[in-house]
């Protein structure tokens, strides 16, 4: 794939081809989305993990009693949001970490995207980006976007890394690896202790996105404290170690844009000064809000038995069109196997003879080509129409 590269000869840079950005994932499924106009109802859209319940309502309520903000809000959050993202990490999933180690983000993706530029900085000796096989595409993309190479880690039968599937020319250059627990879009529950042991023994920086980590419905390998399901990497090591937090999904707060990351504190630091410096703020009423939401887990709460009850309606569902459906480790997604392995054609049918869009596994690697991601954020009364609907249409 093309990427932008200059050579340079004395004081001139030479261009030597543009970088062509690569089709936006969700934005092939377009043409597809026309036959939910031909549904009472319309279309039921699976295909994106955006929340479509109500966000928590204590959020809502500190942002709207925010005064007016005339100054510049703090790139690092809050002094009192730093310390409500730690207690709120040391309460529900076991890790000790200090307001110190913890700083804001835009949401996360933005950090996802931006921050193998920023470790690049700090080891300029280090050029690959080490992400698993099957994935939320956007580890890859950081990499591209950062003009380093980006090296996918081989997965198991379960989904989970093979650690020892990497090659070690490409370990020697490792700057980091991601690994995400519960994972997108598989729902698999990695061995975060074996995990932490690897990256030190071969000293990369370990980073793990744990925007799911509500959402947990198995214990972990390693999971620690028997009253835990969910578990975190911080509960194992912050050494060289990140851990990448939401609200988006815990709270329902994706159109806020808020998002954390904590662990080793000289990372935190490092990476937070060059943040401020690239101007990276959260708004003042949105860390307001984030205050509320990290301390209050009753709408966690709610919202847990919400997913886990549509996930079990949606594979009843599905497994009596006559697709094999197995409910996830962890997250609020149902990884099906298609077909013959034909993803496309299934989305296809699921689009034509019931109104319903979901993702073709492609989307999160080549691992992935076979299967479909449905993702159960709409209302149980809009996933009930698509039995309905299937069974209108004589099924699968």
């Amino acid at each position: 794939m093309a990427r932008c590269r200059f050579a340079f000869v004395t004081d001139h840079a030479v261009r030597r081809e543009p970088y062509v950005p690569p089709p936006y994932p969700y934005d092939r499924l377009n043409e597809l989305k026309i036959h939910g106009d031909r549904f009472d109802g319309g279309l039921i859209d699976l295909s994106i993990g955006t929340p479509k319940d109500p966000p928590a309502p204590v959020a809502l309520a500190a942002m709207a009693a925010t005064p007016a903000v005339r100054g510049y809000p703090p790139s690092i959050g809050f002094a009192e949001l730093r310390a409500a993202g730690a207690a709120w990490l040391n309460r529900e999933f076991g890790s000790s970490i200090g307001a110190s180690s913890v700083a804001s983000t835009i949401g996360t993706k933005e950090f996802v995207v931006s921050t193998p530029k920023f470790l690049h900085l700090r080891r300029p000796d280090l050029d690959t980006v080490l992400y698993p096989a099957l994935s939320y595409p956007s580890y890859a993309m950081g990499a591209e976007l950062a003009g380093l190479r980006a090296i996918p880690v081989p997965v198991d039968d379960e989904w989970r890394l093979n650690l020892d599937g990497v090659d070690r020319a490409d370990v020697a250059r490792a700057l980091c690896l991601w690994i995400s627990t519960p994972g997108n879009p598989a729902g698999q529950l990695e061995d975060l202790s074996g995990t932490v042991e690897w990256a030190r023994e071969h000293d990369i920086t370990l980073i793990s996105d744990e925007c799911y980590i509500e959402f947990t419905w198995e214990r972990a390998p390693g999971a620690g404290p028997a009253d835990r399901l969910g578990a975190t990497v911080l509960a194992h090591s912050t050494e060289n170690v990140l851990a990448l937090h939401s609200l988006s999904k815990r709270s329902n707060f994706a159109g806020a844009r808020y998002g954390f990351y904590a662990g080793d504190p000289d990372l935190v630091h490092y990476l937070s000064e060059l943040r401020k410096h690239s101007g990276y703020m959260v708004p003042g009423p949105v860390q307001h809000a984030a205050i509320a939401a990290l301390s209050d887990q009753s709408h966690v709460d709610v919202q847990r038995e919400r997913y886990r009850s549509r996930l079990a309606g949606l594979a009843d569902v599905l497994t009596a069109a006559g697709l094999d459906v197995g409910l996830p480790q962890g997250g609020f997604y149902l990884w099906v196997p298609a077909p013959e392995g034909d993803a496309w054609a299934l989305v296809a049918r699921l689009a034509e003879q019931a109104g319903v869009l979901a993702s073709p596994g492609e989307f999160y690697g080549q691992a992935g080509a076979g299967h479909v991601r449905f993702a159960v954020v709409e209302s149980d009364e809009r996933l009930a129409l698509i039995g309905d609907r299937l069974a209108a249409s004589g099924g699968l």
